[in-house]
């Protein structure tokens, strides 16, 4: 059993994404091409946004850090730290509103080789 310390983790990549031009760096902590589920810690700079995109299988967001925004169409969620949410298959944007590190975790679709 392998232990991943999210917040020491997640104040690297914070780092590493307020020096990026895109205004983010991730990092999967588990999943791959053998599993099911699939995490990954994303850490984006405040004012930098993951634009839309399409999920081919459920996807939930858990706020470690910061405050965002999530839009899907008319719908939209304010996140603080501590929430969570189901995203909905296909979403418009996911907005930094303050530094923010987000756990993403998705169901891969189709059976793990």
């Amino acid at each position: 059993m392998e232990t991943v310390a999210l917040g020491a983790l997640g104040d690297r990549l914070l780092a590493e994404a307020r020096s990026a031009s895109s205004g983010r760096c991730a990092v999967t902590i588990h999943g791959g091409h053998v599993h099911s589920l699939r995490q990954t810690l994303i850490a984006v700079a405040a004012g930098h946004t993951l634009d839309e995109h399409e999920n081919t299988g459920e996807v939930t967001l858990q706020l470690m850090r910061g405050r965002a925004r999530v839009v899907a169409g008319s719908d939209n969620a304010d996140l603080e730290v501590g929430d969570y949410v189901v995203i909905p298959l296909q979403w418009d944007s996911f907005a930094a509103v303050e530094d923010t590190v987000v756990l993403l975790t998705a169901a891969v679709q189709g059976t793990p080789d």
